[in-house]
């Protein structure tokens, strides 16, 4: 392939571009605003185009050659360290950069029909477009500064996204903390950068993987421990998992984009692209999936009791993640890599069914509006909705394929990467390393497994099936059903497009043992073949059998998932059916529903010492020593200019005096 900088600066450029039409023609031309069609337009080409041209280097990339190096200019060079901003197209930023625009395509289309009577729709789309260029420079940077970089602009970006709607101070207050919470992961990983550099003397990807060996062993563990909470903050993991959920608060194809394909994948690129350095430290793999596991159970227990739709879809994404970074924690970069890819058609497709839903509703609030009746109710709460599949059958159909997938039933694509996942961690119970302790995490991914499908199912017969709850539930919303409808087609095309991937997305990733049973020779898993010149992966050593026997057993899990949900609330008795969870599981339950008091704790651990100290101590210090010694500086100027103002007589006489004076003095000092 001849000079591919030119086609690389378009697929990172554009966005840019998109971002400065919209954002400075918006901000300056009322009439601009109003040209919704031409806005939508540029928004979208801005990462269509993007998206074509990534389809052209994955289909012409020959991995004999390797990786597609495009530099741009030289950004620092200080003698001692120099970087580039230069880009890197190998198999697994390939792979990313698809999703990225690929996925981010379908939500800038849906977005066209889901913010169209917002006033701030340019300013939206040019949030969007600036967030896939820093996601892109993130991806592709052939080094971690540039790398760095992007990850700092996706988190600017999630701000501005999350709290898109910044006069409902709910919904900036999301956005804070979100901020906040990342700027301590990112903390975390800055530092792992500096270590790096002081150990390898450069940045690039390739350098530094290709001279591990001049990194300690402590050196090494605390490079990837520090990036693996760099991680945590971005990918939503325990610790620094909370500020997720809060997120919701953001426009629901916010949701989609950044919480379910794109930024909350971050982490896992990151330890994916420095796993040849992670395999050489076994404990902080441990460590990863040790706080992996732990993630996906809290945040599905949790997913049990929530009412919100987008509220359960959140705690599952934290969920999936935990599933993700328990892959990379058993070895399984492939895997955890697979996960992302089917993860972001289903949840995406989850997350713009939801909206899809919400749109409706708060579309029936209006007419009720205008009708003269004062009624308000949350159009999130999935207690007001219920029968909803009679009305949006496109939204139903859609959102119940992805279910399937994400509940992990063959052959749809959450069962392929889930069940890799489990396989993965079952075969390090046969290592050397921890054993028992990853077996201790296959069963923990196991019960998981089954709350994923008990939850989202739990999920979608409450919202879709049964009968239309809200004529019930609020006074003056009888009929209301009459307004419910299907949502426009820029809208159900992305969802039939993402339920379409949820449904064949999984074949990539077939895995070997299912041809190697029926005499079939070489790989079938597509995937882990083309993956693994770039990813570490510890192999499979399981017998056939046992790995039938694992894929046996998991969809045996998924299917006891759905049937639970289904007889507790497939006869429209969703209130009555989790009273009975609150009753059998008690004071456990409560734990759940209060998310297990982890903000709380947080506020009262972090936040609240840190404000008394700063009100006793460092306030303190700022008045008394700060402003004292600015104050004192001040003070000394002011007297000196009150005791010289006296020699600024205004008389000639006087200043010739000291004119003569001065001419003594230096005459003095030249003869004595």
């Amino acid at each position: 392939m001849e000079s591919p900088t030119a086609l690389v600066s378009l697929i990172i450029g554009l966005p840019l571009l998109g971002f400065f039409i919209n954002g400075l023609l918006g901000l300056s031309s009322r009439d601009y605003r109003e040209k919704k069609s031409l806005i939508g337009i540029i928004a979208n080409f801005a990462v269509f185009i993007p998206f074509l041209i990534t389809v052209y280097f994955f289909l012409n990339f020959n991995s004999d050659a390797g990786a597609i190096h495009a530099k741009l200019f030289t950004w620092i060079d200080t003698g001692g360290l120099t970087v580039d901003i230069a880009y890197q197209l190998d198999q697994l930023s390939l792979i990313m950069a698809l999703v990225v625009t690929g996925v981010g395509s379908l939500i800038h289309l849906y977005s066209i029909g889901y913010m169209h009577h917002d006033p701030g729709y340019w300013k939206f789309f040019a949030y969007l477009n600036l967030f896939i260029f820093a996601m892109l420079n993130l991806i592709l940077a052939d080094n971690l500064l540039l790398l760095f970089l992007g990850w700092e602009g996706v988190g600017l970006c999630s701000y501005l996204l999350i709290g898109f709607w910044y006069t409902d101070m709910m919904k900036s207050d999301a956005a804070k903390k979100a901020f906040l919470y990342n700027r301590v992961g990112d903390f975390a990983f800055l530092i792992a950068i500096f270590m790096v550099f002081e150990a390898v003397g450069s940045l690039n990807f390739d350098v530094v993987l290709a001279n591990l060996d001049a990194f300690s062993g402590d050196a090494i563990f605390w490079v990837a421990f520090l990036m693996f909470i760099g991680a945590t903050g971005k990918s939503a993991q325990i610790p620094l998992f909370v500020w997720l959920p809060d997120a919701m608060a953001g426009p629901t194809s916010v949701s989609a984009l950044i919480h379910a394909a794109t930024m909350v994948t971050s982490g896992i690129y990151l330890i994916t692209r420095m796993s040849p350095m992670y395999i050489l430290s076994p404990e902080i793999m441990m460590i990863i999936a040790v706080i992996g596991a732990l993630t996906a159970i809290v945040a599905a227990t949790i997913a049990i009791t929530q009412y919100d739709i987008k509220g359960v879809l959140a705690y599952s994404t934290v969920s999936q993640l935990g599933f993700m970074f328990l892959a990379l924690g058993a070895g399984a970069y492939t895997a955890a890599l697979f996960h992302v890819i089917t993860h972001a058609f289903f949840k995406a497709c989850l997350f713009l069914g939801s909206g899809s839903v919400i749109h409706t509703m708060e579309h029936v609030e209006h007419k009720l509006h205008d009708k003269g009746k004062d009624v308000h109710f949350d159009p999130q709460d999935i207690r007001n909705m219920g029968g909803l599949r009679k009305y949006m059958p496109s939204t139903y159909k859609t959102f119940l394929t992805a279910t399937v997938a994400i509940a992990g039933i063959p052959p749809l694509a959450g069962f392929f990467s889930k069940d890799e996942i489990l396989m993965h961690t079952a075969n390090m119970g046969f290592g050397e390393f921890a054993g028992s302790m990853y077996f201790l995490l296959w069963g923990v991914a196991t019960i998981t497994a089954f709350l994923t499908a008990f939850y989202m199912f739990r999920l979608t017969l409450t919202t879709f099936h049964g009968s239309f709850k809200l004529p019930k539930k609020v006074k003056g919303a009888e009929k209301a059903e009459e307004y419910l409808h299907e949502s426009p087609a820029t809208m159900t095309i992305p969802l039939w497009t993402l339920a379409g991937l949820s449904v064949v997305g999984g074949f990539i990733g077939i895995p070997n043992f299912i041809s190697k049973t029926f005499g079939g020779e070489g790989a079938i898993n597509w995937l882990g073949a083309y993956m693994s010149p770039i990813a570490a992966d510890i192999p499979l050593t399981l017998s056939i059998p046992a790995e039938w026997a694992l894929m046996v057993f998991a969809t045996a899990v998924a299917v006891a998932g759905v049937y639970v949900s289904f007889r507790m609330y497939g006869n429209d008795n969703q209130e009555e059916s989790d009273a009975k969870i609150s009753e059998r599981f008690g004071g456990l339950y409560q734990v759940w529903q209060e998310k297990y008091s982890l903000d709380e704790l947080y506020e009262g651990v972090v936040v609240h010492p840190t404000v008394r100290f700063s009100d006793k101590v460092l306030a303190v210090f700022d008045i008394k020593i700060v402003d004292g010694f600015v104050n004192a500086v001040g003070g000394i100027v002011r007297l000196t200019g009150s005791l010289l103002r006296y020699i600024q007589t205004g008389i000639a006489s006087n200043y010739a005096l000291f004119l003569i004076i001065g001419v003594i003095l230096v005459l003095t000092l030249l003869l004595f």
